[in-house]
């Protein structure tokens, strides 16, 4: 599901280039994440349509896993790439754009989540194996229902920083970064996210 992915309304609320235009779409596919940051900021808008295909997946990734939700995490991706496109000034080259797009992507799932917090949250189906075999599909319910009563023990940092670590691959630099804290801070969140998360699942499985 999510490798298949495609930015369901990025693509029409964006600006996009001549798709036409083979040559220059070479040029762009060429070009690292900051020199296609640097043309987006010199006014070439179509560049940015390279930076969205680069990123798109990553960030619905994290988006589902935190949300649990595929329609809510295609609306992050789109909220997310517009939010980038606008504030592209803001963008400094000395770091990795994926860690700044993590960053935004990060903030809007923050903003969802707390806008429902009062909703209960289920477990993100990225979390569950997406394709058990037989012998495990006897467990899938106990599994999915004791993974999202610990996840729900998370507070909303925490979980942010969880999943850029352990299913993201982030490193505490580039998770203290996205989520604006510190690296002890980093460090700290996932510290307690997985202790609370060993806690409520220790003995169980």
């Amino acid at each position: 599901m999510i490798e298949g992915h495609r930015v369901g309304g990025t693509e029409n609320a964006l600006p996009m280039p001549n798709r036409g235009d083979a040559q220059q779409s070479k040029v762009w596919m060429a070009e690292t994440d900051q020199a296609l940051a640097s043309r987006v900021r010199a006014g070439d808008s179509g560049a940015f349509r390279h930076l969205v295909e680069r990123h798109s997946r990553s960030v619905f990734r994290l988006a589902f896993r935190m949300t649990g939700s595929e329609s809510d995490a295609d609306d992050i991706v789109q909220d997310t790439f517009l939010r980038a496109f606008r504030q592209i000034e803001t963008y400094e080259a000395r770091s990795a754009f994926s860690t700044w797009i993590y960053r935004i992507a990060a903030n809007c799932c923050l903003d969802m989540l707390r806008a429902r917090r009062r909703r209960p949250q289920e477990l993100p189906e990225a979390l569950v194996c997406e394709a058990p075999g037989p012998d495990r599909m006897a467990l899938a319910t106990e599994v999915r229902t004791t993974l999202s009563g610990a996840l729900a023990t998370l507070s909303d940092q925490e979980r942010a920083a969880f999943l850029l670590r352990h299913f993201e691959g982030c490193s505490i630099s580039q998770i203290g970064e996205s989520l604006g804290i510190s690296e002890t801070a980093a460090k700290n969140s996932i510290f307690r996210a997985v202790k609370k998360l060993r806690d409520q699942l220790e003995g169980r499985f």
